[in-house]
This record gives structure tokens, sequence and C-alpha cells, in this order.
């Protein structure tokens, strides 16, 4: 798969359009992505917006944006719950801006991220294996 660099100008829009989300922005498949509790909730990859979005989100859109689709970074592996934003409905600012709103308040309703603790190995540790040879001195 050859890698494509999002745009300057998509990574400016989506800086903007994040803006008055409370959300943590760090790098994702090498593009901006937007955080809330470990979460990612929105970003880019390649060439495309994309957002976390709710089941009933998802159905509402779907009805004015019947080509929305699941985020795919590797094709015929779409990521749960991710979604590729129509060009026109992230260029209309204020409806996506809404629409990012309900994505971080759904993305907020889901259960906090923990690191899973360390399994200890049911295995004991084995002893030092001792030679069977025995040393002698001299020859």
């Amino acid at each position: 798969m050859k890698w494509v660099k999002a745009p300057e100008e998509l990574k400016v829009t989506i800086e903007k359009l994040m803006q008055g989300i409370e959300c943590e922005k760090r790098p994702m498949f090498g593009y901006p992505a937007f955080f809330i509790n470990k979460y990612m909730f929105a970003g880019l990859f390649k060439d495309k917006v994309f957002l976390r979005l709710s089941p009933d989100q998802v159905s509402s859109l779907r009805r004015v944006y019947p080509s929305l689709s699941a985020l795919e970074p590797m094709p015929g592996r779409p990521m749960k719950d991710y979604f590729v934003m129509a060009e026109s409905l992230y260029r209309d600012e204020s409806r996506f801006r809404k629409i990012a709103a309900e994505a971080a308040d759904y993305t907020r309703t889901l259960p906090s991220k923990t690191k899973p603790a360390k399994a200890k190995s049911a295995k004991p540790k084995a002893a030092k294996k001792t030679s069977a040879r025995k040393h002698t001195r001299g020859a």
C-alpha cells in the first residue's frame, strides 16, 4: 500500500474544526488524530476526515449522506464505529462541528481505558541447571 500524505490544507481544516472540543491531539497512522479519554474520536487518514460515531448518528447521517462509509486503513478491515465524512459535510463548518461535538459526547460515554495488569506467569522459574559432568583436578 502506497503511503499518501494528508494535504496540508486538510490538516489546517481539521485543526480548525476541532477547536472548542476538549480533546488531545496526537498522531495516529502518521496523521493528526484527536483523542478523548484515550479513545480516538476524530482524525485524518490520507485525504479523508473521519469521526467515531454512535449507532444513532450513523443511522441519521446515512439518511442524508448515503455514501457514509466505514474507515478502512487496510482494505477489507473496517474500523468499528469510525466513519469517513463526505467532503461536503466537513466543508460545512457549522454542521460538522455539531456532528463532531456529538461524536465527542458519545466517546466520553465509553468506559475508561486502563492499562491491563501484567499477568504473573503460572510457571515457576526453572532452577539453574548444573553440569552432570564431574570436574577433576589435575590430569
